[in-house]
């Protein structure tokens, strides 16, 4: 006969297991959009456009606070990490080490490239 114990200790063991995977996927994910964003890049340059585009990088980060607002998900959060990852690949284009962002102004328009 199982206890409430047990049960809890099984649940534990469950919700821990999903975390290890969905901290799989999103590490998988980072790095896919980090490389569609370098190939954008490549693109640009190849067509001569500017590769450094910040008000397109402000929409994105922008864009994504409404998503996670409207799903009950800290926006802020999900500001910082687009933040991160567009500074990431943008560090790559510049061929410099990837490094936490400035904090991007109100307007959220901090300069670089990778959508």
């Amino acid at each position: 006969m199982s206890t409430d114990a047990d049960e809890g200790r099984d649940e534990l063991e469950r919700l821990r297991e999903r975390i290890i995977a969905l901290d799989e996927e999103l590490v998988r994910l980072i790095g896919e959009r980090r490389d569609l964003a370098l190939r954008i890049g490549e693109l640009k340059a190849g067509l001569g456009l500017p590769v450094l585009d910040p008000a397109r990088e402000a929409r994105v980060v922008r864009r994504a606070a409404e998503r996670a607002r409207a799903l009950g998900v800290d926006e802020e959060m999900a500001r910082d990490v687009l933040w991160r990852i567009i500074s990431s690949a943008r560090a790559v284009q510049e061929a410099r080490p990837a490094g936490w962002p400035e904090r991007p102004p109100a307007g959220e328009g901090t300069p670089g490239s990778a959508e």
